[in-house]
């Protein structure tokens, strides 16, 4: 009978990338994937602990498994992504129903549940290992782990430092994807800038948009998430020059106040975070930015939390990403800092952002309407197709369009979070 797996996956891109790439050595090695937990052999959590609800999701399915794994004493268990460090005591005793405990990208313990599994799957990073893709858009690792150590976060620590995945093997990937009907690709890394500095002759972000140009299937090239520091100016011009790449930014600020960003170690004043913005508007006038901010860091006075929503008011971002600060175990915050904003302010400072935010975003939203915007049909959602604009923005058309291809789209509504339009024209693809 064959083996069945069942593949739970929570958080960011990367941990969706992570899952796929899991998938296909699963589907390869002849598993097959179900939908349901109870009836899989083989359950894999991909878990992420960013934020506490990610970690109470996971938590609530170890729940669920804990009972299976009671039902079926056979059943193999493991636990993987960022809730998973170098020790796992902690968690051998908290869930001692998983078999294997699993760090981001280390995928060989997970295969050894698999009885019989022959096969070498490529290697680190499994390089010739690739899932068929579900539609014309797609997420490709390219720089793993994170060399930063803000004081929140608990990545570095999971993922473990930069480590970048060779040029042609990404361009080997892309290719395959295209072939089979992927027609934009987003190039994911923790700081996605960092790639290439510790390859021979050092490439750089640029130097890898310009290689995967010249792939003709390929239609479009977005990129997160960016860290000011590592954005340099050649890598800017080289999304400013390249017609494939997407002017669309998402870059992190977290907090307007340099007192706030000091603490956080995040290696930039608000001053540099400005100035890297102006470097991209001076060379992309329209470009989409996105940031994330955090409310309620230990220590962050109201005077803080204004400067921050000063910064909101003066910047315009496109969209903004807020979570409430939450202790992570294990990070340096969680070791040093005391969690001393009351939980009823961090909501009252997030809602004031949400606030701040959706006002904004409507008023940037609504210098779309009456303007054409190329869009790639990603999807159909009820019975209405779907895509983003260059910039990013999400836009819903009102007729149908084939997924996959390249549309002209004249908007006629504007809300603060899509747009919505007519076809005027399509660009079929090969």
């Amino acid at each position: 009978m064959t083996t069945k797996y069942y593949l739970w996956t929570v958080g960011c891109q990367m941990n969706k990338a992570d899952s796929e790439k899991l998938a296909a050595g699963f589907d390869r090695v002849g598993l097959k994937a179900t939908d349901r937990m109870e009836r899989a052999d083989v359950v894999v959590l991909n878990t992420c602990s960013v934020r506490q609800h990610a970690e109470d999701r996971a938590y609530s399915k170890l729940g669920r498994l804990r009972e299976l794994k009671r039902e079926r004493p056979g059943l193999k268990v493991a636990l993987m992504g960022c809730m998973v460090g170098l020790k796992t005591d902690d968690l051998e005793k908290r869930f001692p129903m998983v078999d294997v405990f699993a760090r981001p990208q280390q995928f060989d313990g997970i295969m050894g549940l698999v009885e019989g599994q022959p096969e070498d799957l490529g290697g680190e990073f499994w390089p010739t290992t690739y899932a068929i893709p579900e539609g014309p858009a797609a997420y490709v690792p390219v720089v793993h782990g994170c060399n930063k150590f803000c004081t929140y976060c608990i990545v570095p620590y999971r993922r473990g430092r930069e480590k970048s995945r060779p040029m042609d093997e990404i361009v080997r990937e892309v290719a395959y994807l295209t072939a089979h009907g992927v027609r934009e690709v987003t190039l994911l890394g923790q700081t996605v800038e960092a790639y290439g500095h510790d390859l021979p002759d050092a490439p750089d972000l640029g130097d890898l948009m310009r290689e995967l140009s010249g792939l003709e299937r390929l239609a479009r090239i977005r990129f997160l998430t960016s860290y000011p520091r590592d954005m340099t100016h050649r890598i800017l011009e080289a999304v400013a020059e390249l017609p494939k790449v997407m002017e669309c930014f998402s870059l992190p600020v977290q907090a307007g106040s340099d007192a706030v960003l000091d603490s956080m170690r995040r290696g930039y004043t608000k001053a540099e975070y400005l100035a890297k913005l102006a470097e991209v508007r001076d060379l992309m006038p329209a470009a989409g930015i996105t940031t994330d901010i955090i409310v309620g860091y230990p220590g962050e006075t109201e005077a803080d939390f204004e400067e921050t929503c000063a910064l909101l008011e003066s910047v315009r971002f496109d969209k903004v990403h807020v979570a409430a600060y939450s202790p992570r175990p294990g990070t340096i915050a969680w070791r040093k800092l005391p969690d001393d904003i009351p939980a009823a302010e961090k909501a009252r400072r997030l809602h004031r952002v949400e606030e701040i935010e959706e006002r904004i975003s409507q008023e940037i939203n609504a210098t779309y309407a009456g303007t054409v915007q190329e869009i790639l049909v990603e999807g159909v959602r009820g019975e209405q197709p779907f895509g983003r604009t260059r910039t990013g923005k999400l836009v819903h058309l009102d007729a149908p369009a084939r997924i996959g291809s390249l549309v002209d789209v004249r908007i006629e509504h504007a809300g603060a979070f899509s747009l919505r339009g007519a076809v005027e024209d399509a660009v079929l693809m090969a």
